[in-house]
């Protein structure tokens, strides 16, 4: 099993803005390389709400690199394999949008067009509360949330014990 987990924090509340981005590479069953990188969204730009949940701002973020300069490593992580995100919609539309915003063709990395979701997933486990915190409470899944690199292993980790049912 090889798959990679995605996570994307926003500046704004336009689905080109990530200003940061955390990915997990898991090779049979093992997490084989993790990269998270901030970038400096469109204009350094950033809402007070975004901020509040995510803590990162325009000073953060004013020597980052910009999406298409961190867009090769992201390729190369990507290109090819199964992505899960928790709220697949969310981070798929994310990654979608700023490579749009940067002339990027999103076919290039040869990845489906839905992505595995761990909301959706545990949510037909029967879980009431999908959400990432509540999950990695259930599982005691370290978690410092909207950490884009901590909410990727997470969502890694969860889909893990969806794949491994004598842990879930």
């Amino acid at each position: 099993m090889e798959f990679v987990a995605i996570d994307f924090e926003t500046a704004t509340w336009h689905r080109n803005s990530a200003c940061a981005v955390g990915i997990v590479h898991v090779k049979n069953e093992v997490i084989v390389e993790e990269f998270y990188t901030l970038i400096q969204p469109p204009n350094n730009e950033y809402m007070y709400h975004n901020t509040k949940v995510h803590g990162i701002t325009s000073e953060d973020t004013f020597d980052a690199p910009t999406f298409e300069e961190v867009y090769p490593k992201i390729k190369q992580l990507m290109e090819g394999k199964l992505v899960v995100a928790h709220n697949e919609s969310f981070d798929r539309n994310i990654l979608y949008h700023t490579m749009e915003h940067f002339g990027l063709s999103y076919s290039e990395l040869r990845i489906k067009s839905s992505w595995e979701c761990t909301v959706k997933i545990f949510r037909k486990k029967g879980n009431f509360k999908v959400n990432l915190a509540a999950c990695c409470e259930r599982y005691d899944i370290p978690l410092d949330h909207h950490n884009a690199l901590s909410d990727a292993r997470a969502c890694a980790k969860l889909y893990l014990i969806h794949k491994m049912p004598l842990f879930s």
